[in-house]
């Protein structure tokens, strides 16, 4: 984040990223750390209520064809029966017609004890997707909280800071990061000076007015980092 300038970033977040360069940590390091823990438990359940639906519906289809089938071969029992016919042929029907029906009322039954509990897993993968959702708000609301925490802790040093750097007047800080009203590029060289970085840090070329006045000043003395850029 503070490798180039601008950084593209806020205040805020630019002396937060200063202070956890030197190690700091803010008093809901330990509660960040567990909600990221526990996020990573979460795990949503594949649904597919889609396929079981239609796994019912084709069982109950199948169960009554063979309902229709069944009905049918009793009437030809009957009607054989009726005419002093031999039923025997239509009796080995049925009983296959019926043993075929039984399968296919077990398979009905079956397919939809699958629907319920795809139905479960949808409301266990519901209620998990919203446990996800408010650790991540809850997540969010503490880094903000964090970064608030450790802005404020290094607002005195960035205040000081701005008076070396260019661009830079301590007048302009105010008393808290979401007071200052001084140059955004000031601010992040000011940040960078009071980080402990090692890597070099690159000026892009939106910088011309810092360009200017660092002729008068050694950026990289200034900064105390390798500075990389526009005609520096």
């Amino acid at each position: 984040m503070l490798g180039r300038v601008p950084t593209g970033t806020s205040l805020r977040r630019e002396l937060a990223a200063a202070a956890r360069s030197r190690g700091q940590t803010s008093s809901f390091a330990i509660e960040i750390e567990a909600i990221h823990a526990e996020l990573t438990t979460i795990e949503i359940p594949e649904v597919d209520l889609e396929s079981a639906r239609r796994r019912v519906a084709d069982a109950t289809g199948e169960e009554g064809r063979l309902k229709e089938r069944v009905a049918a071969v009793r009437g030809d029992v009957r009607t054989r029966r009726a005419v002093d016919a031999d039923p025997a042929e239509a009796l080995d029907d049925l009983e296959t017609a019926a043993a075929e029906l039984s399968e296919a009322q077990t398979a009905r039954i079956a397919a939809e004890q699958a629907l319920e509990r795809e139905r479960e897993r949808a409301a266990a993968a519901r209620d998990e997707r919203e446990r996800r959702l408010a650790l991540r708000d809850r997540l969010g609301n503490r880094k903000r909280d964090a970064r608030k925490e450790l802005s404020i802790a290094m607002y005195p040093e960035f205040r000081e800071a701005l008076s070396a750097v260019p661009g830079g007047d301590p007048v302009d800080a105010g008393t808290a990061p979401s007071e200052y009203g001084g140059c955004a590029v000031a601010a992040s060289l000011a940040a960078i000076r009071i980080a402990e970085i090692e890597d070099p840090v690159t000026l892009r070329p939106a910088i011309d007015s810092v360009s200017d006045a660092s002729e008068e000043a050694d950026l990289e003395s200034v900064l105390g980092v390798p500075v990389t850029g526009p005609d520096l």
